[in-house]
Parts: C-alpha cells; structure tokens; sequence
C-alpha cells in the first residue's frame, strides 16, 4: 500500500487551531479548562485529550521591527524508526500499511516506555494506580476516516491549505518546491521530516530552523530504548507468555473443582 502522508505548512498556518477542535470533536476529547498566560496558545502542552496543538515562538523580526509569531504543529510525527514501537512491550504500537504509528488501546500496559524514549515528547499517559486503569494516547492521524478514502479530521478542516494530505512521495516534491519559492524571503526554509528517523510520515515546511519551530534539530532514538528492545521487549512478551499460561492452569484449577463439587458424594457408612 502506498504510504500516506501529513504536509504542514508553517508560512500558511494562522494559528486559527480549527485543527485541535476538529481533532477533540471527531474522537470525542473533553476541553481543558486553561487560564491566562499571557499568550494565545493554549492549552500548554499536549495531553491524553489533546492529541494536536499549534505551539507559539516569538522571535526577533527585522520585517517589522520588533517580534514575529512562529507557528508550528505538535502531534505524532509518525516515523518511520520509531522508538514508541521499538519499546513498545504489548505491541500496542506499530506500523500499519500505510507507514503511520497505529495505536492498539485494548492491549496497551500503559508501561510508559513510549512516553520516555520519543524524540518529540508526543505520547500522553491517562489514569493511574490510584485512578484508572493507565493508559497511553496520541494522534493516529484518523486511520477510521483513511482507510475510508477521507482526510484526517485536522486536514479537514483547515482553512489556509496549511495541511494536506495525500501520498508521501507527492508530499515530498510538493514540500520542496514550496520550499524553493520561500527561500528569497526566508533563507532557513526547510523540509523537515523527508529524511529524520527514517522519513517522518507528518512533514513541516519550515521557515526557520527547526529549532526556531521547537523542533530537534536532529532527531534520534535514545540508546537505552535501543537496549530496551533487546532486552526488556523479549522479556515483556515472555512475562505476557506466563501470564498466559497462568490463567489458563487457573481456569483448569478452577473447572475441576467446579466438576468435583457437582459431582454427589457417596455416604459415609457408620
């Protein structure tokens, strides 16, 4: 299958956030209650109910002679190395056909490692021990409305063309020949994500360094998540292979004694 695509455009953005509405109204995620700042980004960060946020960067401007707003997307970026899958225990992450970081909710252990090793700092825990059951959230960029030939809920919505969406080879020229006609105004411009961990399935047209954008320059999977797949992976699908067994000798345990209870007892004779 041929894999999909987000392209961001940093220079038609207008931080109208009509995509972090699209995102909590299509999968349902609860508002946060936010305050003053003294900034017009909000809420703060990402959570385990907002899976998309437009982040705010001032920088000096000789333009206009004082500050210049930054914008720029923060959502899974869907790589194509992946440390969220390379730790992931359970396999509740992993790539689907069309390259994007799926999410498997119903076998997440909410162990955290994804959490711990991604470059972007994306995924969000929910619940705990004292709570809810924890578990892990993030963007799965709409893969219900993908595979029903529709654009993801954020791309749907937005109104400057800032983000398309389409295949990820046509993406990339597209993102590349924008680059080219920002140059003369912006220098830095940038294609970000054609080729960082393996080629990231959200791409950004940046017009200043990633980190003006708040982005890593260069991106990478930590090495003790490299260690993490060799060791503690192998080591939580054995421990998932006990647990199996486990509760299959239980419901054998429990059978027989469901069966030697029914079964009627002869009379003790005097």
């Amino acid at each position: 299958m041929t894999e999909k695509a987000i392209l961001y455009d940093s220079s038609k953005c207008t931080a109208c956030r009509g995509c972090q509405v699209a995102c909590k109204q299509w999968w349902g995620l609860e508002g946060e209650k936010t305050t003053c700042r003294g900034t017009y980004e909000n809420p703060p960060d990402l959570s385990y109910n907002t899976w998309v946020k437009i982040k705010f960067n001032e920088v000096s401007s000789n333009k206009y002679g004082g500050v210049d707003w930054v914008f720029s997307r923060r959502s899974c970026m869907h790589c194509t190395d992946a440390a969220c899958v390379k730790v992931c225990p359970s396999g509740a992450l992993y790539h689907d056909p069309t390259g994007i970081v799926a999410f498997n909710e119903d076998i997440c252990t909410g162990c955290g490692y994804c959490v711990e090793f991604c470059p972007f700092d994306v995924p969000r825990a929910s619940g705990g021990p004292l709570t809810t059951i924890r578990k892990i959230h993030k963007c799965t960029m709409c893969t219900d409305r993908i595979t029903n030939g529709l654009e993801p809920s954020c791309v749907k919505t937005c109104p400057t063309g800032a983000l398309v969406f389409g295949n990820r080879d046509e993406l990339v020229a597209t993102g590349k020949a924008r680059v080219q006609e920002l140059k003369a105004q912006y220098p830095d411009a940038y294609l970000y994500g054609e080729n960082e961990l393996g080629g990231l399935h959200v791409m950004y047209v940046l017009i200043h360094s990633p980190q003006v954008h708040g982005l890593p320059a260069n991106p990478e999977i930590p090495v003790a998540a490299l260690a993490t797949e060799d060791i503690i992976k192998p080591l939580g699908y054995a421990v998932t292979g006990l647990a199996v067994i486990g509760l299959g000798l239980n419901y054998l345990v429990s059978r027989a004694n469901m069966v030697s209870r029914s079964e009627p007892k002869e009379k003790v004779k005097k």
